[in-house]
């Protein structure tokens, strides 16, 4: 069914679209949107270089500067590639706040509005290939990892539920910065909106230490955080190691943030398009 057929139903002119229907046809147009991204993020590569560059900086940086300072029942460098992993996909979902504030900016949104489409096309089709941008940098993440002595010892499978377990996490939370992409006038608040939420929230956690390194006010607030319980879970599943409940612990999380953050992006959508 096309948009246009899809659209006469919604407004009476044919029959009322069945749900499987008005499914596909908001399936659709979140996979259109999320391509327009995906094109555009390819026109541009130094947003997708930069989004490289900056994880393989800190992998260097912890594991050749820092590393030899920090102690963990792991070598360092195991310790370490699985946080690295974690923050590099918090922070790929920035993404979302870029680049809705840059399509609000040049007024895109609103042209968006004007079309034919799924009211929740525009925000899924963000999320969707930033989710997309996600997976590559963690690919390449990954080998620059075992380039710098990674080696994970959990079983192939674990080592993709650990994977899968962070993207979904980042993916619940690029709906808050989603939100705030939508809040703010322009691309460079935006991104200094987001920073002062989720710099504590990735440097206050277990990724590149262990807990038990922090002052003992730091720690209760580090270990009971989601990025915390997330590093330790995908930590856990990569290297074969016993990690409690950290994984239903970080869905528990996830689930909560997209319950919430989802309906509060989406109303900001509608109010600013």
């Amino acid at each position: 069914m096309t948009i246009s057929s899809a659209t006469s139903s919604l407004t009476g002119s044919t029959p009322v679209l069945s749900q499987k229907s008005a499914l596909r046809w908001v399936v659709s147009d979140v996979l259109t949107m999320a391509r327009r991204n995906l094109l555009a993020l390819v026109r541009i590569p130094e947003s997708l270089v930069f989004a490289v560059i900056q994880p393989v900086m800190f992998v260097l940086l912890f594991r050749y500067v820092f590393g030899g300072a920090i102690h963990t029942k792991f070598s360092y460098v195991n310790f370490l590639i699985p946080g690295i992993l974690v923050q590099t996909t918090i922070f790929g979902a920035l993404g979302t706040t870029i680049g809705l504030a840059e399509d609000l900016q040049r007024g895109l949104i609103e042209r968006f509005r004007a079309l034919p489409m799924a009211r929740m096309a525009v925000l899924g089709g963000r999320t969707v290939a930033d989710l997309v941008r996600n997976i590559g940098v963690v690919a390449i993440i990954t080998v620059v990892g075992i380039g710098v002595g990674f080696r994970p010892h959990g079983s192939l499978v674990a080592y993709a539920q650990g994977c899968l377990l962070m993207l979904v996490f980042a993916y619940c939370l690029s709906w808050g910065f989603a939100y705030v992409g939508l809040a703010a006038p322009n691309s460079e608040t935006a991104q200094a909106m987001a920073f002062p939420v989720i710099f504590p929230m990735t440097f206050a956690s277990s990724i590149f230490v262990p807990l038990s390194t922090m002052p003992s006010w730091l720690r209760v607030f580090a270990r009971n955080q989601p990025v915390s319980q997330t590093a330790e879970a995908v930590r856990g599943l990569m290297l074969g190691s016993p990690h409690g409940n950290s994984t239903w612990i970080s869905l528990l999380w996830a689930a909560g943030a997209l319950a919430i953050l989802a309906p509060m992006a989406t109303r900001r959508y509608r109010r600013v398009a």
